[in-house]
């Protein structure tokens, strides 16, 4: 499952508006119009796409708008309701057998645990499906990396252009010496360009691959703990070995708020019981 990051959103929107409050502050709305130039604008953008398509094949440059899209979402998959599920999955594998796991398959959406559980109901041996599911992840760690590449390399070449539009401004300056009435617009173009490549880079390229980094990160965990949950399920591990193996991976925050719901609950129940 997944849901919508309103950070990054927040963040880009929150940066493009502070920029424009201090050109206000500055130089009011006739200051606004200052830093619009459409000759900046396409040596910045323009450059950038073709470096782009010389440096990335077709079938990647299509995937880029699908990997930006990323960055504006979210997996909501907790860690502690992960762990439960695999406690449940190994009291009934040890209760009514590991072929009883396929009737759980209904309950689960993730497509990573489904395949564990299956190989699992299939007999195969732990050492395999350890091979098998690694080997997925490694080749998932590998496709957000070229869907990434795109973007880290956005964010490198568009500083790139500006300074690229910098020369062009200010060449176009230096031949126009004699006719004050173009230096203003020659050194727009000299200027301008560096700032939007600059706030492309640091405030949009750069923070989503980080963001992208980030994620691939935080799934690659998150499908570790699922190979030891699926690998302690069908090697029949007792439930409480295998809840205390898996929260080796939760942080020492979550398991001081865990003891804390679980006191609260058994607190609830006392009462009740009174």
């Amino acid at each position: 499952m997944r849901k919508r990051d309103i950070l990054t959103p927040i963040g880009i929107t929150l940066g493009f508006i502070m920029i424009m409050l201090a050109i206000l502050a500055k130089g009011g709305t006739q200051g606004m119009g200052s830093f619009l130039d459409v000759a900046s604008i396409f040596i910045v953008i323009g450059g950038l796409f073709a470096s782009l398509f010389i440096n990335f094949k077709l079938d990647q440059i299509k995937l880029t708008s699908k990997v930006m899209k990323e960055v504006f979402h979210q997996s909501d998959q907790r860690l502690p309701e992960l762990i439960g599920l695999f406690i449940r999955l190994s009291e009934r594998a040890r209760r009514e057998g590991i072929l009883a796991l396929e009737n759980e398959l209904d309950e689960v959406d993730d497509e990573f645990i489904k395949k564990g559980i299956l190989l699992a109901v299939d007999g195969i041996e732990p050492e395999v499906i350890n091979d098998i599911m690694n080997a997925e992840l490694t080749a998932m760690e590998d496709r957000h990396y070229k869907g990434r590449a795109i973007i880290e390399k956005a964010g490198e070449y568009a500083p790139a252009w500006g300074m690229i539009g910098t020369l062009v401004g200010l060449v176009l300056m230096l031949n126009s010496l004699t006719d004050p009435a173009t230096l203003g617009p020659n050194m727009a173009v000299a200027l301008l360009t560096t700032l939007y490549g600059t706030v492309l880079a640091n405030l949009v390229f750069i923070p989503m691959a980080n963001k992208l980094e980030t994620k691939t990160e935080e799934e690659i965990f998150i499908k570790q703990v699922i190979i030891e949950g699926v690998i302690g399920v069908q090697s029949g591990q007792n439930p409480r070995i295998l809840e205390e193996k898996l929260g080796a991976f939760l942080s020492n925050e979550t398991k001081k708020k865990d003891e804390v719901d679980e006191e609260t609950a058994y607190a609830g129940e006392s009462v009740n019981e009174a």
